[in-house]
């Protein structure tokens, strides 16, 4: 069977360090070897140099390729989105657009007709999570779940079972992350355990600097460790040297640094907002609580390290969890895609 050839489209900054990857950087060498030829656009840093970038690409190379792949966000992004759909339908080429993005539904629902238009365009649309399938689904469309993959054999798994308070906070310092909660959990914390402590860990986008200013306020500087951005090897190191791990989000979708906890054998404490209950079920794969309510994330946290049988339950389902984004379950599924919308569309 001849393999169509896939040019992906979207900000491809995972070369540079200290950003994180697409997922599409991690899905093309691996269909690479599976006898795909793909093509990815753009690794420029600067967003409108980025988006001549991309529209040179898409034209130039309009021969080299059958299928656009565009990963579709919302927020200023859209505008490249848009730009680059418009493109492909009028090269006559078929498209796969990629959702992701806690915030999409909040676009969708300020921009319905802007968002039909671009979407219209796609021949097939693929989301990582449930979250995304139902709000495209209020607006007529379908959309396939396709899990982002993890290369689960890059994170060795540990049972977690006798716990300690020992945090782990891996994400952006951002305000949709909020990452002073993460703080002020730990404060409530430290309040039950002496031994309790918080590694913060991530790409800073203006708020670590205030995250560390709130730490010394709370006098906290012995208990908080500010990580940086964690590479492969980094990752395996810090998620092996701690036990829980905590997601303060108030947007999110399917947040793949969830999925690396639970593949590390991690219990997962999050923040019950938009994609996390599609993703995880509370008392199963995680322990779920409102937005915002940080004693409910610190009652979870000592519930974990009280009651041994909960722990590791959550860490072997968290691992299970994270085995549905293998490539051995991820690549027949978008085979199956990309071979339908190459030989007729979906």
């Amino acid at each position: 069977m001849k393999h169509p050839c896939i040019l992906f489209v979207g900000p491809m900054l995972g070369k540079h360090s200290g950003w994180v990857p697409n997922p599409a950087e991690i899905l093309v060498p691996n269909l690479s070897r599976e006898g795909y030829t793909c093509l990815l656009t753009s690794d420029v840093l600067n967003r409108y140099l980025r988006l001549i970038d991309i529209l040179h690409t898409v034209i130039r190379d309009r021969d080299r390729y059958d299928i656009v792949s565009i990963q579709t966000y919302s927020g200023k992004s859209i505008i490249v989105e848009d730009l680059v759909s418009w493109v492909a339908r009028i090269l006559g080429k078929k498209i796969v657009m990629v959702l992701h993005g806690g915030n999409m539904p909040v676009f969708m629902q300020k921009f319905p007709d802007w968002s039909r238009r671009i979407l219209r365009r796609a021949h097939a649309i693929v989301t990582p999570s449930a979250y995304l399938q139902a709000a495209v689904a209020l607006y007529g469309f379908d959309a396939h779940i396709i899990p982002n993959l993890l290369e689960i054999e890059k994170y060795p798994y540990r049972l977690r079972e006798n716990v300690r308070p020992r945090l782990l906070w891996m994400r952006t310092f951002y305000e949709y992350c909020h990452p002073e909660l993460a703080v002020e959990i730990l404060a409530r914390l430290s309040g039950h355990y002496e031994d309790a402590s918080l590694t913060m860990s991530g790409q800073d986008k203006g708020l670590l600097e205030p995250t560390k200013r709130l730490v010394e306020r709370r006098g906290l500087q012995s208990k908080v460790r500010f990580a940086g951005f964690l590479n492969e090897a980094a990752k395996q190191r810090e998620f092996g040297m701690h036990d829980i791990y905590i997601n303060t989000n108030r947007i999110d979708n399917m947040p793949i640094a969830v999925i690396e906890a639970g593949a590390f054998g991690l219990p997962v404490v999050a923040m019950s907002v938009g994609g996390i209950p599609y993703l995880l079920k509370d008392e199963q794969t995680g322990l779920l609580t409102p937005f915002g309510d940080v004693d409910a994330m610190v009652d979870a946290v000592c519930r974990l390290v009280e009651q041994p049988a909960l722990a590791a339950r959550i860490s072997r389902q968290g691992r299970f969890l994270a085995e549905k984004s293998s490539w051995e379950k991820v690549f027949p599924l978008w085979d199956s895609i990309f071979q339908q919308v190459y030989e007729r569309g979906i």
